[in-house]
């Protein structure tokens, strides 16, 4: 008999299908389903799949008493209840190392739509306004690109980085013994050094609002920052007063404090790029995350250690 599988996110059909294969899947991607699901199959349910932002509650988890086995199809689990899970026996995991490269690769696409101004040259263009009567934007190769979280991501991030020849620096709580790049003590000394601030730290307590108007201050009417973390890291008020004040240049985010809402204080900003959180998403991370987590379920019901635990 295949074990219970509450799968708690949105999944698309060919995911579905894989994960069906191994699981008895109850599906309840939205708040409604998910309280109806857990009500109904509470005393079956063995395993949850879930992500950081939706998570998995203290509350929920004791209303599963067969539940042994939660994991975050991403690498974020901030908003899963760890210590209680813990507290219970129950195995977690997360797909950390699964989607890297793309999310590396939206954070530069995000970060050259907002230096290069693409959105706004496509909208002049298709208007019929010709280059000289639009500001010139600055080069994005050859300058300082500080990075905020140095994790997987962030290397990805600073791989890139360099292949634009850029200058690289970074802020974790605490040096990386690893790193060949310039470590920063705090993310205000990151920022007043960096032309460019990328975001790629872990969501959660620690780390909310540590992007705020001192950093922006410390950034300067120059600078440019791009989040592809977590929303709580940025504040977004701080973030609205500083765009529309020139006290940076420009921002572009892929996450925001009110998902799935857009963040209301920035769509009136010209210069701005926003993206609905899609900075992991593409066939081959999707395809990956889905297999890390069959193979780390797999493992689990077979009495041995996942591969990527939290």
């Amino acid at each position: 008999m295949k074990p219970c599988l509450l799968i708690l996110i949105h999944l698309d059909d060919a995911s579905r299908a894989r994960i069906e294969a191994e699981f008895d899947i109850v599906y309840a991607p939205d708040s409604t389903q998910r309280a109806t699901a857990i009500a109904a199959h509470s005393g079956a349910i063995r395993a949850v799949l879930t992500n950081g932002t939706l998570g998995l509650g203290a509350a929920e988890i004791e209303r599963m008493p067969r539940l042994e086995f939660v994991s975050a199809l991403g690498a974020g689990y901030e908003n899963i209840a760890i210590g209680h899970a813990r507290s219970r026996g129950i195995a977690l995991a997360n797909g950390a190392g699964t989607n890297d490269h793309c999310v590396a690769d939206h954070a530069f696409a995000l970060l050259l739509s907002i230096v290069r101004d693409v959105p706004q040259l496509d909208r002049a263009t298709r208007e019929g306004v010709w280059r000289d009567a639009l500001p010139m934007q600055p080069s994005v190769s050859g300058k300082r690109l500080g990075i905020v979280g140095l994790g997987n991501i962030g290397e990805q991030i600073a791989r890139r980085g360099a292949g634009f020849n850029m200058e690289l620096g970074y802020h974790n709580r605490k040096p990386r013994e690893d790193a060949s790049l310039r470590y920063f003590a705090s993310v205000e000394e990151l920022a007043r050094w960096s032309d460019f601030l990328v975001i790629s730290t872990p969501g959660g307590a620690g780390t909310h609002h540590l992007i705020d108007a001192k950093v922006f201050d410390a950034l300067g009417p120059h600078g440019f920052v791009v989040n592809v973390s977590r929303g709580s890291v940025l504040d977004t008020a701080a973030l609205a007063q500083a765009l529309a004040s020139g006290t940076i240049a420009g921002a572009a985010l892929d996450v925001y404090e009110s998902e799935p809402q857009p963040p209301a204080a920035l769509l009136k900003l010209r210069n701005i790029v926003l993206t609905p959180h899609v900075g992991g998403r593409s066939p081959e991370a999707i395809a990956a995350s889905v297999d890390n987590f069959l193979r780390n379920a797999t493992r689990h019901f077979a009495g041995q250690s996942v591969l990527t635990p939290i």
